[in-house]
């Protein structure tokens, strides 16, 4: 009994107020609070649908498909879409579930904004350090042999991973975030790919966005005590019972 109270405690300090947030925002305005992660979930179920028809698999391919090989202007354009583009040999419906919790989770507590440039800078970073990779060769600590340069790189995973360590940093997670951090360490260590090079790669950009991130967006003590409000950068609701002045806002 009193491990369960101890493990529900360390539970409720890692986790409790990032789930309040996001409990608290989805109870009150329901999908209309992530209305561009359901976007994103539509559109990449929409793009799995198109590049697994035969008329459409070029076309997604032309215009969402990176690979180290291809110019770099080239890779730019084709960066963002590239993030929706699930790729073929893993499960869609992962890609879904990490699309719609992670990205829903960031939407609400980082807002659309910068959720959408966490997954830009973490995808980019990825696809960037592809070319490097390929260029520094196999021999090289950071090097990747040249047939990684024809892969072809898309789906969510870097931009999932990103954002998860930023909101760990963001709601004092500590633990869940090094254990996203170890995770990818390991995948590297047992299956020595690009995609796992990558995330990690990501998880170094992320990083030092985190180093650079806004006040607002810096871990505060004061707002992570159990029962704390959420951190939506709203002002706290006044009680009711105060005397309301004329400059007083109502909710």
């Amino acid at each position: 009994m009193r491990s369960a109270c101890v493990l529900r405690g360390a539970a409720r300090r890692e986790w409790g107020p990032l789930l309040t947030a996001v409990r608290g925002t989805l109870a009150a305005q329901r999908l209309r609070a992530i209305p561009m992660t359901i976007a994103s979930v539509c559109l990449t179920a929409l793009l799995q649908v198109v590049q697994n028809r035969p008329w459409g698999f070029g076309t997604v391919h032309a215009l969402g498909a990176v690979r180290a090989e291809d110019p770099l202007w080239a890779a730019l354009l084709r960066t963002p879409l590239s993030l929706f583009v699930p790729a073929l040999d893993l499960p869609v419906w992962g890609a879904l579930v990490q699309i719609l919790v992670v990205f829903g989770a960031a939407e609400i507590c980082l807002g659309r904004r910068r959720t959408l440039l966490i997954a830009y800078v973490a995808t980019l970073a990825g696809t960037l350090y592809a070319r490097i990779g390929v260029a520094l060769g196999p021999d090289g600590l950071f090097g990747l042999p040249a047939s990684d340069a024809q892969v072809v790189d898309t789906g969510p995973s870097a931009a999932v991973v990103g954002l998860a360590v930023y909101l760990c940093y963001a709601y004092r997670a500590r633990f869940t975030g090094a254990l996203v951090i170890v995770a990818m360490v390991v995948e590297v260590v047992l299956k020595n790919n690009l995609a796992g090079k990558e995330h990690l790669v990501a998880i170094a950009a992320v990083l030092l966005m985190c180093v650079r991130a806004p006040r607002r967006y810096r871990p505060r003590d004061q707002d992570l005590r159990p029962g704390s409000a959420a951190r939506s950068g709203a002002p706290p609701i006044r009680s009711s019972n105060l005397r309301r002045g004329p400059t007083q806002r109502t909710s």
